[in-house]
C-alpha cells in the first residue's frame, strides 16, 4: 500500500485534532501515552478508563508528578503544568467517554479482553470516533474482527517511555480506511512523534526485532551467562537484552509473542523454555561489563548479529516496513547504537553473508535474505522525497537531532538534486524539515574537534562541508527553502544558499557559532551581505551577538519571500515560489559590496553570555575582507580561512569542549 506522501505533514488533514481522548488502561503505558497527548495538546479533554479505582488514582497522580518534575527541570512553566493536569479525569464507566473523538486501548495483551473492551467502546462512542490499540504484537485483523465499524480502527504501537520515545508504529490493514492511517500519521508527526507505517503481521516491525533479539539471547544461555551476553551486546545496544527484560518485566511478553509467532510462522520462533522459569536475570547495568572469553564473545556476537540480520531482511523482503524506518526505529525506539542496515554496510557483504549463513545453519527455519546484501542498502536514510506538482520536496528527517546536517544527509540531498535536476518533468526543488520544531538545527560537529589547533585542516573541513552549498550556487533550476521552525547555524547557511525562502509565521533564525568560540565557516559571513545588503545591520547582530531573526522581521527585510500559517500552506508557498523562479535563478552577486558599519560592541551575546573578543575580532576582519573580495569564490575562501584561524584559538577549544561536556563555556579563562 503506497503512502500518498513520505512526509506525513504534506497533505495536511481535513479532520481536526482531537478535542476529547479516552485511554483505556491505567497501568504503565496508558498514562504515559496520555501524558504525551496532554503535553502536546494541553486543551485536550483526557479520560483514563480502568477497572480499578486505585490504578486510576495512581495514574492521575503520575501526571502531577511528571508535570512537577518538568517544572523543576525548567522544561515546563507553571502555567503549562496546570494545563497538562487540567481537564483530566479517571473513570470506571465507559459511559463517561461517549464524547471521545479517539479511544486508545492500552490494556493487557489478550485478544478476548481487547475484543470485550472494543464492544463496550463501540456501544457508547460515535460511529466516526477513532479506535486504536496499543498492542505490540497482536494483528489488527484479529483484534478488530468483531467491530461493527472496523474501518475506523487500527493499531498505534507506542514504545516506552511513551511520553518521551518519539517512535509510534501505525499499522495498515485491509479493513482500515487509508484516510485513518494518514490522519494518524499527520497527528503524530504534528505532535512530535515519528510515525512508522507497518503491515499487519505478528509483532509488526520493531517488536519482530526486539522479541527475537531477546529470545535468541535466552537460547544462548547454554553458551554464556546473562551478564556475559549483555556485556557482548553492549557493542550494539545501549542496554543489554536481559537488563531490558528486567526493566520491563518482559519474560512473559516474550513467551506470549514468540508463541504467537511460532503458531503463525513456524516452530523456529518458539520462545526459549527458560522464560517460563525465571523472574529476574542476574546481569549488568548499561556501561558495566563482565569478562567474556574471546571464543564465547565471538559466538554470542555472531548469533546476535545473525538474528538481527535475518529478521531485518525478512521485514524488508515481505514489505512489512521501509528500510529507513527500520534503521530509525531500531535506534530511537529500541536503543540500538546503529541500525541493522548500517551494521550490515559497515561489516560488508562478505562478512554479513558469512554471519547469516552460519546463523541459518544453527537455527533452521529462520528467514534467509532473498536479495543480495547490496540491494538492502539502496535507500535514503535521512531524507524523504515527495513530488508535489512537478516539484521535488526534500524533507530532512533527523528529528532526534532537530534535522541537523551531517555528511551522509548532505550527500543524500545532493544525490536527489543530481538525479532530478536535468529531468524536464521536474521544475525545481523544495528543502524543508521534518515535523514542526526545526528546519535544521545546524550541522553536527563531526570530526571538527579533532582539528582544533590545525588551521589548514579546519579550513579544508569548512570547504568540504560546503559542497552542497557551492553546488546550489551554480544551479539553474530553483531550490527554495521552506522553514518549518527554528533555523540554526549551518541550517541558516543552507537556507540562504537556496534561491528563495518561505517560512512559517513563528519560524526564527539564529547563528550561534560565536557562543561556541568559532566563526561561521560555510558562508554566513559572506552570502547574506551580498544577497540582502539592506539587512546588513541585522546580520552584524546575528553573527557577532547570536541575535535571533524572527520570520516576520526577515519578511520585512526581504530575506524571506512569504510567510505561511501551517505546514501544507508552507509547502504550497514554496512550490509556487519554485515555479515563479523557474528560468529566473539569479546567482549570488560578485564584486565588492558595501555593508553597514561594524560598530564596536561589548563581547556579550544577546542572551547575556560572555563571548570571546578575539573571535569577534576575527569575524569582523573576515566580514570586511569578504565584502571587498572581487568574486564570490574569493569571498568564500576568506570565510574558510577565518574558520581555520578560529579553530586555533583558546576560545574554540573551550567552546567545543563545553559543548561536548554539556556545560556553559567560560571564555574569560586564559590559556
Amino acid at each position: 500500500m503506497a503512502l500518498p506522501f513520505a512526509n506525513p505533514l504534506l497533505a495536511g488533514s481535513s479532520r481536526p485534532m482531537p478535542r476529547a481522548v479516552a485511554v483505556i488502561g491505567a497501568g504503565t503505558i496508558g498514562p504515559d501515552i496520555g501524558y504525551y497527548l496532554k503535553s502536546a495538546l494541553p486543551e485536550l479533554k483526557l479520560t483514563l478508563v480502568d477497572v480499578s479505582q486505585a490504578a486510576l488514582d495512581r495514574a492521575l497522580q503520575r501526571f502531577h508528578d511528571y508535570a512537577a518534575k518538568a517544572v523543576a527541570k525548567g522544561k515546563m512553566s507553571e502555567a503549562e503544568a496546570r494545563a497538562v493536569t487540567a481537564n483530566l479525569a479517571g473513570t470506571l464507566d465507559y459511559g463517561d467517554i461517549a464524547d471521545a473523538d479517539w479511544v486508545l486501548e492500552a490494556a493487557t495483551e489478550n485478544i478476548a479482553l481487547k475484543r470485550r473492551i472494543f464492544a463496550d467502546v463501540e456501544a457508547v462512542v460515535r460511529p466516526d470516533a477513532l479506535i486504536t490499540s496499543n498492542t505490540s504484537s497482536l494483528p489488527a485483523a484479529q483484534i478488530f474482527a468483531e467491530l461493527r465499524h472496523p474501518e475506523r480502527a487500527t493499531v498505534t504501537h507506542f514504545f516506552a517511555p511513551a511520553w518521551r520515545n518519539p517512535v509510534v508504529e501505525v499499522v495498515r490493514w485491509e479493513k482500515a480506511e487509508p484516510a485513518v492511517v494518514e490522519y494518524l500519521r499527520w497527528l503524530f508527526c504534528s505532535t512530535g512523534k515519528v510515525p512508522l507505517v507497518t503491515d499487519d503481521v505478528v509483532c509488526f516491525m520493531l517488536d519482530r526485532i526486539f522479541d527475537n533479539w531477546c529470545n535468541e539471547s535466552a537460547l544462548l544461555l547454554e553458551r554464556a551467562s546473562a551478564a556475559e551476553i549483555d556485556s557482548v551486546a553492549a557493542e550494539f545496544v545501549h542496554a543489554g537484552p536481559f537488563f531490558v527484560l528486567n526493566l520491563a518485566n518482559g519474560n512473559p511478553i516474550i513467551t506470549e509473542t514468540n508463541t504467537l509467532q511460532a503458531e503463525i510462522e513456524g516452530p523456529h520462533y518458539r520462545p526459549a523454555p527458560v522464560f517460563r522459569s525465571v523472574d529476574r536475570w542476574l546481569t549488568v547495568a548499561p556501561g558495566k561489563s563482565v569478562p567474556v572469553s574471546p571464543e564465547t564473545a565471538a559466538a554470542v556476537r555472531e548469533r546476535l548479529l545473525g538474528v538481527l540480520f535475518s529478521q531485518s531482511a525478512d521485514i524488508l523482503d515481505r514489505g512489512i516496513g521501509e528500510p529507513a524506518d527500520l534503521d530509525f526505529g531500531c535506534r530511537q525506539a529500541l536503543g540500538f547504537r546503529k541500525g541493522p542496515l548500517d551494521l550490515m554496510r559497515d561489516l560488508g557483504d562478505d562478512t554479513t553473508g558469512r554471519i547469516v549463513e552460519r546463523f541459518c545453519a544453527e537455527r533452521p527455519g529462520m528467514p534467509e535474505p532473498r536479495r543480495s546484501f547490496a540491494a538492502y542498502q539502496a535507500f535514503l536514510r535521512h531524507v524523504l522525497v515527495d513530488d508535489v506538482d512537478g516539484v521535488k520536496v526534500i524533507t530532512l528527517r533527523r528529528p532526534e537531532a532537530m534535522n541537523a546536517l551531517h555528511d551522509e544527509m548532505t550527500d543524500e540531498i545532493l544525490s536527489v538534486i543530481r538525479r532530478h535536476e536535468h529531468d524536464p518533468e521536474v521544475t525545481g526543488f523544495v528543502i524543508t524539515g521534518y515535523g514542526n520544531r526545526a528546519f535544521c538545527a545546524g550541522a553536527d560537529i563531526g570530526r571538527f574537534p579533532r582539528l582544533l589547533g590545525d588551521a589548514a585542516g579546519a579550513a579544508q573541513y569548512a570547504r568540504d562541508c560546503s559542497r552542497l552549498l557551492v553546488y546550489l550556487d551554480s544551479m539553474k533550476k530553483p531550490v527554495v527553502a521552506a522553514l518549518n521552525g527554528m533555523v540554526l547555524g549551518g541550517g541558516f547557511e543552507l537556507a540562504i544558499r537556496c534561491h528563495g525562502i518561505v517560512a512559517l509565521q513563528d519560524a526564527w533564525m539564529q547563528l550561534p557559532e560565536v557562543t561556541l568560540g568559532i566563526v561561521h565557516g560555510i558562508g554566513a559571513m559572506v552570502v547574506p551581505y551580498r544577497r540582502w545588503p539592506q539587512a546588513s545591520s541585522e546580520f552584524n547582530g546575528m553573527l557577532r551577538r547570536a541575535e535571533r531573526l524572527k520570520a516576520a522581521r526577515a519578511l520585512e527585510l526581504g530575506v524571506i519571500d512569504e510567510l505561511a500559517a501551517d505546514y501544507p500552506g508552507l509547502v504550497r508557498a514554496a512550490v509556487a515560489r519554485v515555479r515563479g523562479l523557474s528560468g529566473k535563478v539569479a546567482g549570488i552577486p560578485s564584486g565588492a559590496i558595501d555593508i553597514a558599519p561594524l560598530d564596536r560592541i561589548e563581547p556579550k551575546a544577546a542572551n547575556g553570555q560572555v563571548l570571546s573578543a578575539e573571535v569577534i575580532r576575527l569575524m569582523e576582519s573576515a566580514i570586511h575582507e569578504a565584502a571587498s573580495a572581487r568574486t564570490l569564490d574569493e569571498a568564500l575562501e576568506v570565510g574558510y580561512r577565518a574558520f581555520g584561524e578560529s579553530a586555533c584559538t583558546h576560545a574554540a577549544r573551550e567552546g567545543i569542549t563545553a559543548f561536548q561536556e554539556k556545560r556553559k563555556p567560560d571564555f574569560t579563562k586564559t590559556p
